[in-house]
């Protein structure tokens, strides 16, 4: 079973003004994605998808291209031989690393999509794991900055849901932060833990202004309070409170993961299978992270294709932590690109992974040339 071919879709959709929402990083104005498509010599068709990096073209061209170059020809099967092509021939050597990672894990999805096929199990089974519920958090492009009141209605709304923990979206101001939690806090009680996401763009200084508020109001994480490089202040970070620090989405392959891990200072580890390497990848960091007792927390990419594997790589390691939902208000890469929706939530807040080939899920081809991709970036 050779690949014969493989090509980038990129697709996106606009965002209309009433469903924007504001983030540390901009406000959102449209959803991209790049899907990857494999086709083998046989006939069989593996999707995957490949985060867009705010440049969803320059990432479809380069798989394209390299990508295609690289793995034309390689037995599907064979998902470490192509992984490490890959990084030879293009990430180690050539530089272009976070946007070849990106291309790279859609591609490494899609051929774990043909794996499922040929053993013709669910890929939790594939990778070693069972069908066990996973613990999920209110996230997406959802509970970003608004007014307190507003804020603390939509918590609840999710929390009617059925979800257990929700995570908003902090990196305004200190006291404009602290405002915003306090309110949830209050309006859900307890027994419902917050997360809080920062999106980089808090300072040292802010962290030493809201690390008192969140400790009092039991926040569980503090996610990406600055850029992945930026070491010495996820260390000083880590000394100026209680409330354990999360990272990871921005964190490329095993090796920034393995020095995030000697760091010593990120408690819940973040790896997006559609950027730090795909399923290959994130099973690798999964071990190491399982070796200093570790939990696994990804982050999720735009499309059912990205979720849907999510799960079932939490089901397929020893060590998950939450499930990433997207409550997102609007968002048909989740409810309509597949023929069923990636997730349920069950009583308990918790996630399961669909029987079936695979992930469980069909793509909507119909859908995916509906939504051809639209020039210019997805946050203002």
């Amino acid at each position: 079973m050779r690949i014969a071919d493989i090509r980038a879709v990129p697709i996106s959709f606009p965002v209309p003004a009433d469903k924007s929402v504001q983030l540390g990083i901009g406000r959102s104005v449209k959803r991209d994605s790049v899907l990857v498509r494999v086709e083998t010599d046989e006939g069989h068709v593996g999707w995957g998808e490949a985060h867009h990096g705010r440049c969803p073209g320059a990432i479809a061209k380069l798989i394209d291209t390299t990508m295609r170059e690289l793995a034309i020809g390689f037995d599907a099967r064979d998902v470490a031989g192509v992984w490490a092509r890959v990084y030879r021939m293009q990430i180690a050597s050539h530089g272009m690393g976070a946007a070849a990672a990106l291309a790279l894990s859609g591609l490494d999805m899609a051929l774990w999509d043909l794996r499922s096929q040929d053993a013709d199990m669910p890929l939790y089974r594939l990778l070693g794991g069972s069908a066990k519920p996973i613990k999920a958090y209110a996230g997406g492009i959802a509970l970003g900055w608004q007014e307190p009141a507003l804020l603390a209605e939509e918590a609840l709304r999710h929390v009617a849901d059925g979800y257990r923990a929700l995570k908003l979206r902090v990196g305004d101001t200190a006291a404009k932060d602290i405002a915003r939690v306090r309110a949830v806090r209050q309006a859900v009680g307890d027994e419902i833990e917050i997360l809080v996401d920062a999106n980089t763009n808090y300072t040292i200084d802010d962290v030493r202004k809201v690390m008192p508020a969140y400790e009092d109001a039991a926040v569980a994480w503090l996610e990406e309070p600055f850029p992945p490089m930026d070491r010495r202040a996820y260390a000083a970070a880590a000394r100026l409170g209680r409330v354990p620090l999360a990272a990871g989405e921005n964190h490329y392959t095993r090796y920034e993961f393995a020095t995030l891990i000697e760091d010593g200072d990120v408690t819940f580890l973040q790896p997006d299978l559609s950027k730090t390497g795909g399923v290959t990848e994130a099973m690798r960091i999964a071990a190491m992270a399982s070796a200093c007792k570790l939990t696994i927390n990804p982050h999720t990419s735009a499309t059912a294709i990205n979720m849907a594997t999510t799960i079932h790589f939490l089901c397929g390691i020893d060590n998950p932590g939450y499930f990433e939902g997207d409550v997102t208000s609007l968002n048909p890469f989740r409810d309509l690109m597949m023929d069923k929706l990636p997730y349920q939530l069950d009583v308990k807040g918790c996630v399961t992974p669909h029987e079936g080939t695979g992930i469980g899920l069909k793509i909507n081809l119909d859908f995916i040339a509906e939504h051809p991709l639209i020039e210019g970036p997805c946050y203002v």
